[in-house]
């Protein structure tokens, strides 16, 4: 049978060699482009001040007490809460009251003052509008005038984002499962790049929507896609900071386009450089091969020995051979036909109760994470929106988060991770309802506070999900887990509408998630320091194991040590897993009269009785072994090796178990 331990092919190889620092590199640099499309897409979409468009050039604008001989300077100093109207005065003498949304036109050109009670004619604006450029000088908004009656177009912009993520997360999950990491990597690159290039080259709202919606669908899909093959080409030793920090890169690529939106005013010279920082992937993602963990799930041990020996010689170590490392069934591979393979479905991750619950609770706490990473980054940059210096600093906070992350997972468990980040959410959450709303700077960090916890969650989370499923469905369960998190997104519009029933309802809402979910998380199994599973049932096997760690028995001795020497040794001894009718005989051994030895091993000619072993009472002093041989004869076999710690351990397991069985007696 294969051996589910896939992990013990690092050990020879390397766990973060010379070949995975730069496939890890490769990933990690288009991981900025995720960063960069995703945040793009919520700049684009901002609505500047703006005002209706006089029908002739401005000789003076007024407002209140601001005079300014140019409109755009006037609405630089006006923000959304005033809905007075400008007046100004044109070259030819006449005077307009501008609006957001409309242009009233006075009979009586002699007065500029707010106060009039001759004839006014009220117009449309025919002429377009006239947009605040002290921020943007060019956007999605000003380019289609999507303001006024147009003005759910730009709003129609962040749920279709929306949208593309969930779809994107989903389907390139599943066709990273089906056809193989490398396939959907692949797929998702070059999309980002098509539709990054494409996005240049836009007349048109319905262009520039569907450009952007394969935009993060790929984007999406990619950084899915790009987790899970990090965690299965990089050994258990590197794996949790490297999976970690493809979340920081992602920040990073979130700050490039703060940093670039303060410095290029113009769209698409901003587009341009966004585009150009993610095409040097392109030229080297074809390095990038397949994880030996797909391929052995499918059956091509060819394939995998083959990345096995370039990753050997890269790192310049020595290789392994698969077969017996693993104890692979190389018929598998050449039986395998086409109505043999295994469909990948949604439906695998429910096939039975136990799983059917460890993925709802893994779906609630992505749920969950989602929804207070955007209620309280929302939070942050109210009214500053349109500040990028300050979004700079808000994901530059994501940073350090993610170091005390690394250095905490070391020390403790995931599931005593996940609850105590959930919970300190919350209180944090709660601190933020009763704190006075004159402390406008305070309530500011305390939100920060929470969202650099949140995202710490949510960093972790990956890297927990990806180690609870096989490889069969693995990047599937992580897929799924997002696109269910980005239904939280779909609420966020709506929680200024809970507001206004209660303005503390969406914190409370969230607060009690965080403690349903964090207390729901322990009953997850624990994944620290175990290897990732390759099949369905060595994956229900973790919960079993987990409840035994909290006192239930202690877990099986051939799960904490599988090597050759395990094998070896439980043949020397006759141990073995027990067949199902033989579950009298305790731990895997047969009756002492049994024509047939468990291991398949002849019994030894002894003295000593027909059990197979020696007394007791012998020179081994007590261990069962039999007694190494003296220089002058013997049975001219060398002395036995000293045994290992986890050798004493069968022993007196053995020993124990033989006891109990003469006591029956």
């Amino acid at each position: 049978m294969e051996s589910c331990n896939v992990e013990l092919i690092f050990d020879h190889i390397g766990h973060f060699g010379r070949f995975q620092i730069v496939l890890y590199l490769i990933c990690a640099y288009q991981s900025l482009s995720c960063g960069i499309h995703y945040l793009s897409s919520v700049f684009l979409s901002i609505i500047p001040e703006h005002a209706c468009k006089p029908p002739g050039m401005v000789r003076k604008a007024v407002f209140h007490n601001v005079t300014a001989w140019r409109l755009e300077d006037i609405l630089a100093l006006r923000s959304p809460e005033h809905k007075d109207h400008i007046m100004v005065e044109l070259q030819d003498g006449e005077i307009w009251e501008l609006t957001r949304c409309s242009r009233t036109w006075r009979e009586n050109t002699s007065h500029l003052g707010y106060e009039y009670s001759g004839y006014k004619h009220d117009s449309p604006c025919s002429d377009g509008y006239v947009y605040d450029q002290s921020k943007w000088r060019n956007s999605a908004v000003r380019n289609f005038n999507l303001v006024c009656d147009q003005k759910w177009y730009a709003r129609m912009i962040q749920p279709l984002i929306i949208f593309g993520v969930m779809l994107g997360s989903i389907t390139f999950s599943y066709l990273s499962d089906r056809f193989g990491r490398r396939m959907a990597l692949w797929c998702t690159s070059i999309g980002v790049f098509f539709f990054g290039i494409a996005s240049l080259f836009i007349f048109d709202y319905l262009s520039f929507m569907i450009t952007r919606f394969f935009l993060v669908m790929a984007s999406s899909g990619y950084f899915v896609v790009v987790f899970v093959y990090v965690m299965e080409i990089i050994g258990k030793k590197s794996r949790t900071w490297a999976s970690i920090h493809l979340n920081t890169f992602f920040a990073i690529g979130a700050m490039l386009v703060a940093l670039a939106s303060y410095l290029l005013k113009t769209w698409w010279l901003y587009q341009i450089i966004l585009c150009i920082v993610t095409t040097p992937f392109i030229l080297c993602c074809w390095m990038l091969p397949e994880t030996p963990f797909w391929l052995l799930s499918e059956g091509r041990y060819k394939e995998a020995q083959g990345t096995v020996d370039t990753m050997a010689v890269w790192n310049k170590s020595s290789s392994c051979d698969l077969v017996e490392l693993l104890s692979l069934d190389v018929s598998r591979s050449h039986n395998k036909s086409p109505h043999s393979i295994r469909k990948h479905r949604l439906a695998d991750l429910f096939h039975n109760l136990d799983v059917a619950k460890m993925t709802l609770i893994v779906w609630l706490d992505w749920f969950t994470a989602n929804l207070g990473y955007y209620m309280f980054g929302k939070e942050v940059i109210r009214r500053k929106e349109n500040e990028p210096l300050y979004l700079l600093l808000v994901g530059a906070m994501e940073i350090p988060a993610y170091i005390c992350l690394c250095i905490w997972l070391k020390r403790v468990g995931r599931r005593k991770t996940m609850l105590l980040f959930l919970l300190v959410s919350s209180l944090t959450c709660m601190l933020h309802m009763v704190m006075p709303s004159d402390y406008k700077t305070a309530k500011r960090m305390v939100a920060l506070l929470v969202k650099s916890v949140i995202s710490s969650v949510f960093a972790f989370i990956y890297l927990y999900t990806a180690e609870l499923y096989p490889t069969t469905v693995r990047c599937l369960a992580v897929g799924s887990s997002n696109m269910v998190s980005h239904v939280a997104s779909i609420f966020i519009p709506f929680t200024s509408h809970f507001s206004k029933v209660w303005i503390f309802l969406p914190q409370i809402l969230f607060g009690i998630l965080a403690i349903l979910s964090g207390l729901l998380s322990l009953k997850l199994p624990e994944t620290q320091d175990t290897p990732m599973k390759s099949t369905w049932e060595t994956t229900e096997q973790q919960v079993p194991e987990n409840k035994d760690s909290l006192g239930e028995g202690p877990p099986d001795i051939f799960e904490r040590w599988d090597s050759s020497r395990a094998l070896s040794f439980a043949e020397r001894w006759g141990l073995s897993r027990a067949s199902p009718d033989a579950e009298k005989w305790g731990s895997g051994r047969v009756p002492p009269d049994a024509g047939k030895w468990g291991a398949g091993i002849a019994p030894p000619v002894t003295e000593r009785g027909a059990s197979g072993r020696a007394s007791l009472e012998d020179e081994s002093g007590g261990s069962g072994r039999a007694p190494p041989e003296d220089k002058s004869g013997g049975s001219g076999r060398a002395p036995p090796k000293k045994n290992t710690e986890m050798e004493n351990e069968i022993e007196n397991m053995e020993v124990s178990n033989l006891g109990d069985s003469d006591g029956d007696k």
